[in-house]
């Protein structure tokens, strides 16, 4: 578990906590956007080295816009920062956003390499900050509902579960993303969402084995994970899909079967097995949930834990182990071969 030494949370607060965006792009917008529409939250700033960008955003928002991250930071003071920056500048500037005594939500994933990703836990904690990572995937109702269909079906034996995403490629947008070493490419960038969700809902894992192929306009990596409670987890990440964008999941047991995706607005389909009395085998029963923003869940989350100060759902040692697994991942598609998968000691 990260502990934060210091200035831990904010409980017994009663303003409205002070929150500010780097990152004037599509994922500041919506962190902006949230923010404004929470009541326990006060947006004051946004910040983008694209002065147009900041500019567009900050007059949206109604609040005041830099470009200059040192600036905003020194000026406006807020208590709780969001990082929506492309991924190699995630860590410098979470380390900007500490060194002011700001709280860190930092958009996933935390870094390039597990290596930075644990420099950023320390630095964090060595500064009495807490550090937060958006894994949104586990705040999506219908992942949440899977999660909780799992337990229920509760084959001792694991199961089998697949999940795919696929969209457009990034890079037609921003260069930046064909570059690995600036983003990581599909698989730290991409998979990284489905690998995050898959240790969350199965534990530990054994290994894992991938492949990739990737040329100038198509990315794409497939990761089979063996877990330690029996369950064989198979992930697709695909840039540069010619429809648009979409995911789906499917777990199978002995019990049943779960699925759901991007298609099915949200809605989570499960098949229990029957032992007696039926020909086909199978009950369908649907299951809708109530659409809920999940990136308005998610920071509403964080922003709760710093008042209470309780642990997240998704904790920066989460994040830390889901960059971990997705470097295994790049190795064996680089190696050709499986690559064990270690636990490693918690970041005090």
């Amino acid at each position: 578990m990260f502990v934060c030494k210091g200035k831990r949370n904010l409980k017994g607060v009663s303003e409205l906590i002070r929150t500010a965006v780097i990152g004037c792009g599509s994922m500041g917008t919506v962190h902006a956007d949230r923010y404004k529409s929470m009541p326990e939250a006060e947006l004051v700033a946004v910040c983008d080295i694209v002065d147009k960008a900041a500019e567009v955003l900050g007059n949206l928002v109604g609040v005041s816009y830099f470009i200059s991250v040192h600036e905003m930071l020194e000026q406006v003071k807020p208590e709780v920062v969001s990082i929506a920056v492309p991924t190699y500048l995630h860590v410098p500037l979470v380390r900007i956003a500490a060194d002011h005594g700001a709280h860190v939500i930092c958009e996933k994933p935390l870094a390039l390499t597990s290596q930075e990703a644990e420099e950023a836990i320390r630095y964090c904690s060595e500064r009495g900050v807490s550090l937060f990572v958006g894994h949104v995937v586990r705040f999506f109702p219908s992942y949440r509902q899977l999660a909780e269909g799992i337990k229920q079906l509760g084959s001792d034996q694991g199961g089998i579960y697949h999940a795919k995403r696929a969209g457009s490629h990034p890079g037609n947008v921003q260069e930046w993303f064909r570059d690995p070493l600036l983003s990581g490419g599909v698989i730290m960038d991409l998979m990284i969402h489905d690998i995050d969700y898959i240790r969350g809902a199965f534990g530990e894992a054994r290994e894992v084995y991938a492949f990739q192929h990737q040329s100038e306009d198509i990315n794409y990596a497939s990761a089979t994970f063996r877990f330690k409670n029996g369950t064989i987890a198979q992930l697709e990440a695909f840039w540069g899909y010619p429809g648009s964008f979409h995911s789906s999941f499917e777990y199978a047991d002995a019990e049943g079967i779960i699925s759901g995706g991007t298609g099915d607005g949200e809605s989570l389909h499960i098949r229990k097995s029957i032992t007696t009395g039926s020909t086909s085998g199978f009950v369908e029963t649907p299951s809708g949930v109530l659409l809920k923003d999940p990136y308005f869940l998610e920071l509403e989350h964080f922003l709760s834990c710093l008042i209470s100060g309780e642990e997240p759902i998704v904790t920066a040692q989460d994040a830390l182990e889901a960059v971990r697994w997705a470097e295994a991942a790049q190795q064996s598609a680089m190696t050709h071969q499986p690559v064990k998968l270690e636990v490693k000691e918690e970041i005090e």
